[in-house]
């Protein structure tokens, strides 16, 4: 289960993506459009520009580390290293809760509209793909993927027809919700909230790592090696689609960071998941700060949205694995 990665390599490997955490928060404090120098941070002229940009680092880590590990689940309970979280069309519920919220000016209700509605977008989604693929008491992969495809088109469509009838305004908003961002305005009760669903779901989902080492052997072998695989398959991936929820909920679509975190991390320290979870989850919180760090200072003072920076980092590396599997 070790993959040939020593207990002491792995260690001393998540040791170093947890000093890169520090490290890629500081990166994000001093860049943008207004750049901060070192060890100014917290004086007087700086610190709210230095409060809202903690803020957005703590929001991308929390967010990063849900998608990442995610994946991971994921991808060890599919089988299938091509498994990203929005696999089962949650991206997609999601984004049709957001476009309601953004659409139907409910935001004049409150600035947790849009994360809310999202979040039960995401949510129903994903209890309609669980009750579509429950096949006499059992979940069936192969129709729970088959029904997230459907439901995803379903409400993609829903949100085209949306997006199609919404006053310019309407459509800026909904468009940028669904490139992703980071941007806080304040820290303030639903922003803890976040967090706190964030990690608990990244430690339910390490709670089940040795049963996820084993069901990435198979079904079959898992039953036999003293697996419950129906409970385990029904808890990881609600589990995980859940979490996805809350992650997308609160930053957007943000793409790749679950589908090439885990690949990278895999190969660093190996696929048991005791080791797994949590290096992906710093990685890939670590890999969002900085990507959020680079869309605000590339062509400041405008923002690149976080998802195409994540997209044009992701994108290549997958036309790479490609290639080098052909070959």
């Amino acid at each position: 289960m070790n993959g040939g990665q020593s207990p002491q390599r792995g260690r001393g490997l998540l040791l170093l993506l947890l000093l890169c955490v520090p490290a890629a928060v500081f990166l994000s404090l001093t860049m943008g459009a207004v750049r901060v120098p070192w060890g100014q941070w917290a004086s007087a002229s700086y610190v709210p520009l230095t409060k809202l940009r903690l803020a957005r680092a703590v929001l991308g880590l929390a967010v990063g580390a849900s998608l990442a590990s995610a994946g991971v689940v994921f991808q060890a309970m599919l089988r299938n290293p091509l498994a990203d979280p929005y696999v089962l069309g949650v991206s997609s519920g999601a984004g049709l809760g957001a476009a309601v919220a953004i659409i139907l000016h409910l935001t004049a209700l409150g600035p947790w509209t849009v994360p809310l509605l999202a979040f039960a977008g995401a949510a129903l989604t994903v209890a309609l793909v669980f009750n579509l693929a429950r096949v006499g008491g059992r979940i069936s992969v192969h129709t729970l993927l088959l029904s997230g495809v459907i439901l995803s088109a379903v409400f993609g469509a829903l949100l085209m027809f949306l997006v199609s009838q919404a006053s310019s305004e309407g459509l800026h908003g909904v468009t940028w919700w669904l490139l992703g961002s980071l941007a806080v305005s304040r820290a303030d009760a639903l922003f803890y909230i976040q967090l706190a669903l964030c990690a608990a779901g990244i430690a339910a989902c390490w709670s089940f790592a040795r049963e996820l080492d084993l069901m990435t052997l198979g079904e079959e072998p898992a039953l036999h090696l003293g697996v419950e695989v129906e409970r385990v398959k029904k808890i990881c991936l609600t589990v995980a689609s859940l979490l996805t929820a809350v992650a997308v909920s609160s930053a957007g679509l943000i793409g790749f960071v679950g589908l090439l975190v885990p690949h990278v991390t895999r190969k660093l320290v190996g696929p048991a998941h005791g080791r797994l979870i949590p290096a992906a989850a710093l990685a890939g919180g670590a890999f969002l700060v900085l990507a959020d760090a680079v869309g605000r200072s590339v062509i400041a003072p405008s923002e690149v949205p976080i998802g195409v920076i994540t997209a044009l980092c992701g994108g290549p590396f997958f036309l790479y694995l490609l290639r080098r599997r052909r070959g």
